[in-house]
């Protein structure tokens, strides 16, 4: 039967939006629940505070500024710090220029990382906690 077949850890993720490979955004991204990227957003991409939400990133998909979202599954490209509080997949075409904070971490051979891979204990959110005011301004820590 169809569907049958071995499924991804990230099947059972809802999507609430797409952003398609025609389309660009230009500006802070702020969301809740699934946010799956094929176009290319040049900004910040924050998830709300305690949502459980996930961001996937598509081969075709890019993404020019930070990411704070506790689930990412990256296949795409990210030029900037990439910080979850729960887990990171880099699947084989993933590349990330910039820092990776995570707690959980699953990287594929050919996935690149042109920066440091910081672990979070699961104590110390410090890591995770920068200022998020400054994040919507679009004054990002370098």
């Amino acid at each position: 039967m169809l569907g049958q077949g071995k499924k991804s850890k990230s099947a059972g993720a809802k999507v609430d939006t797409i952003i398609g490979q025609q389309t660009r955004i230009e500006g802070d991204v702020h969301f809740s629940g699934g946010l799956h990227v094929d176009g290319r957003i040049k900004g910040g991409v924050i998830a709300e505070t305690g949502s459980g939400s996930v961001l996937t990133i598509s081969e075709h998909g890019s993404i020019e500024g930070d990411v704070l979202v506790p689930t990412v599954i990256l296949n795409g490209s990210v030029t900037g710090d990439v910080r979850s509080g729960e887990r990171i997949e880099l699947a084989a075409k993933a590349n990330v220029d910039g820092d990776v904070y995570y707690n959980l971490i699953e990287m594929a051979m050919g996935a690149t990382v042109n920066g440091s891979l910081v672990h979070n204990a699961e104590t110390d959110s410090s890591v995770l906690s920068f200022d998020r005011e400054s994040a919507e301004s679009g004054n990002t820590t370098e």
